[in-house]
């Protein structure tokens, strides 16, 4: 584990701080060399149930952290070699994006103060968003003179008014947490960091209760939407129903909800590990 990642477990629910609240927690290369993978890591487990990503301080991340920039062995466009290298670079970058995308867990995020450039970037690859009324949102990118890279002008627009983002990515003005959640881009905000962490854990909590084959079967249904026409995502949501269908977690379900208890369900399947 790196120094930027730490990684906590309350039962099915895995907690990922990021870390270094001193610098803002920008996310470094340590971050955007370890990150895919823990999270990966956690999916193959087959245990957790719902990711919330959070950290301390008043920000929740100042993006990409400038060191990372300023690295003319990782930042280096002056050659054919160097420009398809720093391409493949980018891909990799994305990927600790896309991958919250593509486990099967719900993944949540609590954001206070700050989350600018990459931490956008992160933010709005996750399923559901949550921030105290002081938090705000910025493509910081055109700020410093780039163009965003790493998935909010391929995200935002699916959560937030096209014109919206447009403004966002040309000015690098804020998106305040106010005006975000008016648009549908937060799920909810709180009055501080404390209530925003302890209900943004009661959700997390509440889903991991839920049966994780069907969490995972709507996760890839509401993925599977994206572009394509109502008759092609029903039909895949009737292959994937048949494939999930379990009667026996039906009626554990419908026996919990009339006697009010809790239902117990099977862990995803682990990935099996090639020899």
């Amino acid at each position: 584990m790196s120094q930027s990642i730490s990684i906590t477990h309350d039962g099915p629910v895995a907690k990922l701080k990021l870390g270094n609240a001193e610098l803002k927690n920008a996310l470094g290369k340590d971050f955007f060399a370890d990150f895919t993978q823990v999270v990966k890591d956690l999916d193959n487990s087959g245990q957790v149930r719902a990711l919330v990503i959070y950290s301390h301080g008043p920000h929740f991340s100042a993006g990409i952290d400038l060191n990372f920039l300023a690295d003319q062995s990782l930042i280096n466009t002056t050659t054919v070699a160097a420009r398809e290298s720093f391409r493949r670079l980018v891909l990799a970058m994305q990927d600790c994006c896309s991958i919250l995308n593509n486990v099967r867990f719900p993944v949540l995020v609590a954001c206070q103060g700050a989350a600018l450039g990459a931490a956008l970037d992160l933010v709005s690859a996750c399923d559901l968003r949550y921030a105290t009324t002081d938090a705000y949102f910025v493509i910081q990118e055109i700020n410093i003179g780039l163009m965003a890279d790493l998935g909010s002008l391929q995200r935002l627009p699916l959560s937030l008014p096209e014109g919206i983002v447009r403004e966002l990515a040309f000015t690098g003005e804020k998106l305040s947490a106010e005006r975000a959640e008016r648009l549908g881009f937060v799920n909810r905000l709180f009055a501080n960091y404390d209530e925003m962490l302890e209900g943004v854990f009661a959700v997390a909590k509440t889903i991991s209760a839920r049966s994780p084959l069907a969490v995972a079967g709507c996760k890839q249904a509401l993925n599977y939407n994206c572009g394509r026409t109502i008759e092609d995502a029903l039909s895949n949501t009737a292959y994937m129903q048949a494939a999930i269908f379990d009667p026996a977690a039906i009626l554990a379900s419908v026996k919990a909800m009339k006697t009010k208890t809790q239902a117990g369900y099977e862990n995803l399947p682990s990935d099996h590990k090639l020899i």
